[in-house]
């Protein structure tokens, strides 16, 4: 195991498989519900693989989130019901990955039969998540290794690359089926898979109160080179002589948020500024 990348403390003393996992990632975090399973009822939900071949799905997402936009600014521009909804999507396999990966040093099914989601309302943005599947991959020391639902693969450098993969696989299916409906392009669209995966082994950490960790995290799984993905972490350090140690991260894509309002300005994170300032 390489220096840096060592287990979180108490790994040895995780308990039980992927049903048991979600309700322990989920406790430490406040941003999107995870769960293992689908609720009994489970009106709202749908799966992933079912959203993806739904030749309208997107469409009718991002007509309802244009109606959310213009009650709320009046405004409902073309590419930031694209750019909402394209982040919006990659970060059901995406959250739900980063957590379990962080907290637990697992990584699920992230294939679209493996995924199903539950819309928010009135702001139309995935609210939770369920693992479909119960297999996962795993370390050597996990206490699920050795059994049916568990492939133990040898460090954590390799746990990372499963990660990656699998989201990628993911990532790939959402950009064969989302290009075409937008003026994106597919780069953009790598941008933001890349921006879902850095940001949610990031907060993963911040929010379990370990943000070095989460930090780690996000260069081991990207840092192998850009491809498919358009960097490596993009996750940076903020001095501050008062306080400790803050992070901060330069986005690879852009949400168009800031064509919602005359005057609005870009996000301090934006692509935009560095283009900006390079020209």
């Amino acid at each position: 195991m390489t220096a840096g990348y060592r287990l979180r403390a108490g790994a040895r003393d995780r308990q039980g498989f992927l049903a048991d996992s979600l309700p322990r990632v989920n406790a430490r975090q406040a941003r999107t519900e995870v769960r293992y399973g689908l609720p009994t009822d489970s009106s709202g939900w749908i799966g992933c693989a079912e959203f993806l071949s739904r030749p309208h799905a997107f469409a009718e997402w991002r007509a309802g989130l244009a109606g959310w936009l213009e009650d709320r600014y009046a405004d409902s521009p073309d590419r930031t019901t694209a750019g909402y909804v394209m982040t919006w999507y990659l970060s059901v396999p995406g959250y739900v990955a980063g957590l379990l990966f962080h907290h637990e040093r697992r990584v699920p099914s992230l294939a679209p039969a493996d995924l199903a989601f539950r819309m928010a309302e009135p702001r139309p943005h995935p609210a939770a998540v369920a693992v479909l599947s119960p297999r996962f991959a795993c370390l050597p020391d996990d206490p699920a290794a050795g059994t049916a639902s568990a492939t133990v693969v040898p460090d954590e450098h390799a746990l990372a690359s499963i990660l990656r993969g699998r989201f990628a696989a993911h990532a790939a299916r959402f950009v064969a089926v989302y290009e075409p409906q937008v003026r994106l392009g597919k780069r953009m669209l790598w941008a933001a898979a890349t921006d879902v995966l850095d940001n949610s082994l990031w907060l993963a950490g911040r929010y379990g109160g370990d943000e070095g960790g989460g930090v780690l995290d996000a260069a081991l799984v990207l840092g192998p080179g850009p491809t498919p993905f358009t960097s490596a972490s993009t996750l940076r350090p903020v001095a501050d002589p008062a306080g400790p140690t803050t992070w901060t991260r330069r986005r690879e894509s852009c949400c168009f948020h800031y064509l919602l309002a005359e005057g609005q300005g870009v996000c301090q994170s934006c692509p935009r500024l560095g283009r900006k300032s390079s020209n």
